[in-house]
């Protein structure tokens, strides 16, 4: 029987290349995000790699929405094996124009998600006596910049859940990690890009070479792929002493 994975905004940018690297490993998935194509994404995937899928756009700003995107995959699968926390959100400003309803829901979709979602997909893994749950972090959950108080908050939190996950996890089989990439040039981040740019009153391309990449030893945006093969890894039934870590891959920031 194929192992099956949810992976929380899975239809663009790193969910959607995790998403890819899954499907071609097997695995049967519940794709979930906002776009309005995400049932012809997940189908196509579907159809190329003779998986099964499904597509949810569960609102992650509310738990009873998590709570039943965990029980539809279930019942559509029949199994939860993995879970990929990694939806997320982003907001930049300076913390005294910090709009409350960002933070908010900056703190809601990037940290409480993944709490509701792995408590919802906690039963089922217990019974499985098997449970994967990766949570794509960010550098930001180990390194702080500027103008970012929202998602810092949210990310460094992550890694902290991340680490009683795996504890409580342990005997049952249950592993959880985090992933930490740098920039990854995704929808997400060019968004920033163009943000930044107005925070710091520089041009776009200043922005990538002074602030975004600055701080990074590598002089690149980290690839997506590298980001999938690291989760499929944490995925495999030999990962299971591999818990409770978080795995940076920022082109050596957090070496610095």
């Amino acid at each position: 029987m194929n192992k099956t994975v949810l992976i929380t905004g899975s239809t663009s940018g790193i969910g959607l290349g995790i998403a890819k690297q899954f499907a071609k490993e097997g695995y049967n998935i519940m794709f979930h995000g906002l776009e309005k194509n995400g049932p012809e994404i997940a189908e196509e995937i579907g159809d190329k790699h003779r998986i099964k899928v499904a597509f949810s756009n569960a609102n992650l700003l509310q738990s009873k929405a998590i709570e039943a995107l965990i029980k539809k995959t279930i019942e559509t699968f029949g199994a939860l094996h993995v879970l990929v926390n990694n939806a997320g959100i982003q907001y930049v400003s300076p913390i005294e124009d910090f709009p409350n309803q960002k933070y908010e829901n900056i703190i809601a979709i990037n940290m409480n998600a993944v709490f509701y979602a792995s408590k919802a997909a906690w039963k089922q893994m217990k019974s499985q006596e098997f449970g994967r749950i990766i949570n794509v972090s960010s550098v930001h959950g180990i390194r702080a910049s500027e103008f970012k108080s929202a998602y810092v908050t949210a990310k460094h939190g992550v890694i902290g859940m991340t680490k009683v996950l795996a504890l409580e996890g342990a005997p049952f089989n249950i592993t959880c990690n985090a992933i930490c990439p740098g920039y990854v040039k995704t929808p997400l981040v060019e968004g920033q890009i163009k943000d930044q740019a107005k925070a710091h009153q520089m041009t776009e391309e200043e922005v990538v070479e002074k602030v975004m990449l600055k701080k990074q030893a590598v002089k690149q945006f980290v690839p997506v792929q590298a980001i999938a093969d690291m989760a499929i890894f944490l995925a495999k039934e030999s990962s299971t002493t591999i818990t409770g870590t978080s795995f940076a891959l920022d082109g050596g920031w957090s070496a610095q």
